[in-house]
């Protein structure tokens, strides 16, 4: 399989490679180490056999990243099937164009090579795959206090669209980003802690996105802006 990027983790190279079925049992067995490593296990949501499947095959993309012959990493973009779960809905999406929409998928690193800044890098690869002239929109769902996710969302210039239950009992926050839109330019701005729910949904409600985060005061807060 071809490389599609090369870097260094410290002192140690490492390379990317596209994703095929024949790697599915790797790739596994990489979500089942990074699962029983996770001291909150709500923070991910685990892809089953056929979702993973249903990617490698032709219904997204996912990348791999190798230390010699070990995958310690991957990440995926997923074509989402048009249903009524469908992010788009909440991201004001008009339904002819969510054959256009993207999801970002799993995201997993090996415990052992954390700290390298290494998700954020996937990132940046995975979507310098995306076809601009298939698709025109990222969107993607994160926990609050996911802390790490959170940051790479905001990291790629993704905004929140919506704080919803979504996958039957979950609270998520809704991210979205126009691939064709230049930087927006805001003229209000305010800041919500994290675990207020109800004030974030009336900003929401009222046009605002979520734009970044900070912490103080042994808490997390997100900027909102319209």
């Amino acid at each position: 399989m071809a490389i599609i990027y090369e870097g260094m983790l410290g002192d140690t190279p490492f390379n990317v490679k596209m994703l095929t079925c024949q790697h599915l049992v790797a790739i596994e067995q990489l979500q089942r180490e990074v699962y029983e490593s996770l001291t909150d296990k709500e923070i991910l949501q685990p892809l089953s056999t056929e979702e993973f499947m249903a990617i490698l095959d032709g219904d997204g993309i996912m990348i791999g990243a190798y230390v010699g012959e070990e995958l310690i990493a991957f990440r995926a973009l997923l074509i989402p099937p048009v249903d009524e779960e469908h992010l788009g809905y909440d991201c004001g999406i008009v339904e002819s164009e969510f054959n256009r929409v993207l999801y970002q998928e799993i995201s997993n690193v090996s415990p052992k090579y954390r700290g390298y800044g290494l998700q954020k890098t996937l990132a940046e690869v995975v979507m310098s795959q995306i076809d601009l002239a298939k698709y025109d929109y990222i969107c993607s769902t994160v926990k609050p206090y996911n802390i790490p996710s959170l940051k790479d969302k905001f990291a790629q210039g993704m905004v929140v669209k919506g704080l919803k239950i979504k996958y039957g009992d979950k609270l998520r926050y809704i991210f979205y980003k126009d691939l064709r839109q230049r930087q927006s330019i805001f003229r209000e701005q305010q800041a919500v802690s994290m675990g207020d729910k109800a004030q974030q949904q009336r900003l929401l409600k009222d046009g605002y996105v979520g734009t970044a985060m900070y912490e103080a005061d042994n808490d997390w807060f997100v900027v909102y802006e319209k």
